[in-house]
Parts: structure tokens; C-alpha cells; sequence
């Protein structure tokens, strides 16, 4: 598995590279994880890491012009570890790393496996990276056409993304297969909701609102300041609990705009006890932006039985189904009167809660998923001949 990512940095991305390969694993794969040289190890999974890059300490998402190097390394890495490693299977998450798989598959002579978590060219222009319409934006187009092509099978993270694939990048059909992020509903399951609040120093019995995730524009995070402000307006009796980085800026922002006595800021918050501390909210958020990215945390809230507020967008309307609450795409106002309307209401989360977590056990285990995959692989390996 090629990771182009300072894994693991408790984000999104990382958490859908960390969960497959330990569900392939249970399946009888045996995996290694190419990756930067920062973020840290997780149990049970051989990670092998780039040489040292003083200058480079990101670990945040989003386009760099500094990530070329590292990429040359992970290329040469790469090299090195397949000389003993003996791999059957390149799996290379994002399109930077299914770029240094396209340099190595004719040199180690075997299938590339794409894993498509949404387009490089709009996460980059999302993210502010180059213009709409520029000339930087058309070069990006046409590296990752070229990318895109190079996969023996591209596995995407959402059905939105294959249909993406198939209709705006012109991959044919039977090269992409959605296998959509999962969740492992063992380890994410309710907590007692009082040991959470008092584990985050939470007191008194205010409704409690939670996000889990980076803290970026992208994210949707000033449109939920918006909606945080017009509930504050409103009289809203709730305390939003925010958990997640970077979140200086967000910190300073939230008290200018005079949020502080509402809102709670954690910070990082590691992998492990993400599922007790969601615990401690009555109803969880995710106001991302993307038309094309999935959105990983639906399914941790799910598994910890939240009911979430979301854009209505495909990608969440086919994670959630029936057990979200959509608000109108881009709207605080919408974000914020979704918010309000359930909030207080605990007979209808109480039905969104059984309904989430039920949604999570039943169609989102990440089992099933590796089983695919691992089909996936089948499908792409060729016969040994007989001797």
C-alpha cells in the first residue's frame, strides 16, 4: 500500500487506509504501508517510512508544493521494499501515490490498484490551490487523466466518485468498482453518555452538538461557526463541541464572533478514544463542502449511534439514508434551523440513534469491504501457469 500522507494523523483519509488494511489482513493479506516519514505507527500493521525530511512537518490535508520530494523518496522506498517484500499487488491510495505506483508497476511487473478518495484536480482547486479555469488547473486535468488510466481497477470511496470517474474522466466502466469507507462498529459503539461528558469536563444537562474532523474552510467549519451564531441569536440552549485541528485560528475566530461560551475546542483527538468522547453528544455535524469526497466521520457518528445534520449531497444521502438530516447544501441558516429543530427533540434522535447505529452494523462494516477488495485483487492477479 502506497500512502502518499503523513500517516496516521487521526483524519479522514488515514482512518480509510488504516481500517482496510487491517480488515485485509484479517482476510489473510499480508500488508505494508509505504508512507512519509511523520505520523505514527498504528498496532498490527508493518509501516515502512521514507528517509527524513527536516523542512516537512505537515499534517494537515491539502496540495503542497513540497510533497514532489517526498514522493521521489516514496518511490525509491517503495523500490527498496519490494525487492523483499515481494509484493503481488500495488495499492496506491490518492492519486499521488497511484502516480508513483504508474513509475513502478513496469518495473516490478504487477497490477496497480487505484484507491480513488475524490478528483486531485477539485480537491486542489477546492482547497484554493490554483484558479478555476487556470492554466495550473488544465496541467493538473491531464496528469491525472493520465493517472486515472494507468490503474488496472480504480476501488472508489463513493458511488458518486465511480459515476465522477466513468462520466467527466472517460474511465470505462468495468475498471471502477465503489467500495465505499467503512467503519468498524466494535470498537465505534456508544459509550455511557455522562462517563464522556465528565472525561471532557462537560457539566450541566445542555443538548450536546459534536464534530469530529479537520477544521478548515473546506470542511464546511465557517459555515458552522454561521450556524452556531444564529442558534446563539436565537436563545439555542446547546454547547457545540468541536474536536479536531488545526484549531488556533477557529479558537480566535469563534471569540470574536462571541462563541466561546458555547463552543468547546479539544483539539487533536486521537483515534482510540474518538468513539467515547463522541459519546458525550446528543447529535453530530458534518458541514463538508465536497461534491466528490466521501466523508469518512458519517460513519464513526453512525457506529456510535449520533444522528448527523449534513449537506444534502449524494455522497451523504448514501452513507446516511434514512437516518440523516439534510440540510439545504452551502446554508448556515438551513445548517443552523436543522440543528435547532432537532437538537432538543429526544424522541426523534432517540429513533435517528437506533436507526444510525443499526445502518452502521448492517451495511457498514469494513468485513464486507475487505472481502471485495480482496476480490478486487483476485479479478487483477493473473493465473500461474502450470508447470
Amino acid at each position: 500500500m502506497l500512502a502518499p500522507t503523513p500517516y496516521f494523523a487521526d483524519r479522514g483519509c488515514h482512518v480509510r487506509i488504516y481500517e482496510e488494511a487491517r480488515a485485509l489482513i484479517a482476510q489473510g493479506c499480508d500488508v505494508r504501508i509505504v508512507t512519509y516519514y511523520i505520523g505514527r505507527d498504528m498496532p498490527g500493521i508493518p509501516v515502512e517510512r521514507i528517509p527524513h525530511v527536516p523542512w516537512y512537518r505537515r499534517l494537515t490535508a491539502g496540495p503542497s508544493w513540497q510533497k514532489p520530494l517526498l514522493d521521489i523518496l516514496l518511490f525509491f522506498k517503495t523500490l527498496a521494499v519490494a525487492r523483499t517484500f515481494k509484493p503481488q499487488i500495488l495499492h496506491a491510495h490518492l492519486h499521488e501515490g497511484a502516480f508513483v505506483a504508474m513509475l513502478l508497476k513496469p518495473l516490478l511487473r504487477i497490477p496497480l490498484v487505484m484507491d480513488f478518495q475524490g478528483s486531485l484536480t477539485s480537491e486542489c482547486r477546492d482547497h484554493g490551490f490554483f484558479k478555476p479555469g487556470s492554466l495550473l488547473e488544465k496541467c493538473f486535468a491531464r496528469i491525472e487523466a493520465v493517472i486515472n488510466r494507468s490503474a488496472d481497477v480504480i476501488i472508489t470511496s463513493s458511488t458518486a466518485g465511480m459515476r465522477s470517474l466513468i462520466s467527466e474522466w472517460g474511465v470505462p466502466p468495468e475498471k471502477v468498482t465503489a467500495v465505499i469507507d467503512g467503519v468498524d462498529t466494535h470498537q465505534f459503539c456508544p459509550y455511557p453518555r455522562q462517563q464522556a461528558r465528565q472525561r471532557l469536563g462537560i457539566s450541566g444537562d445542555a443538548p450536546v452538538v459534536v464534530y469530529l474532523g479537520l477544521l478548515n474552510e473546506y470542511q464546511g467549519i465557517d459555515l458552522l461557526l454561521d450556524a452556531a451564531l444564529t442558534l446563539k441569536g436565537q436563545g439555542c440552549n446547546l454547547r457545540l463541541l468541536i474536536m479536531g485541528y488545526p484549531e488556533e485560528s477557529y479558537r480566535e475566530k469563534a471569540l470574536h464572533m462571541g462563541l466561546d461560551d458555547m463552543l468547546t475546542f479539544t483539539g487533536r483527538v486521537d483515534y482510540g478514544e474518538a468513539p467515547l468522547l463522541l459519546s458525550a453528544a446528543d447529535l453530530a455535524v458534518s458541514p463538508k463542502l465536497s461534491l466528490s469526497e466521501a466523508n469518512g466521520k458519517l460513519f464513526n457518528y453512525m457506529a456510535c449511534g449520533l444522528p448527523s445534520v449534513v449537506f444534502d449531497t449524494p455522497v451523504n444521502r448514501e452513507i446516511l439514508g434514512e437516518s440523516g438530516i439534510y440540510a439545504a447544501y452551502g446554508s448556515a441558516a438551513s445548517l443552523a434551523a436543522c440543528i435547532k429543530e432537532y437538537v432538543s427533540d429526544t424522541e426523534r434522535l432517540s429513533g435517528l440513534a437506533r436507526a444510525a447505529r443499526d445502518r452502521a452494523v448492517r451495511l457498514h462494516a469494513w468485513s464486507e469491504r475487505a472481502r471485495r477488495i480482496v476480490s478486487i485483487y483476485q479479478s487483477v492477479l493473473k493465473p500461474t501457469p502450470r508447470p
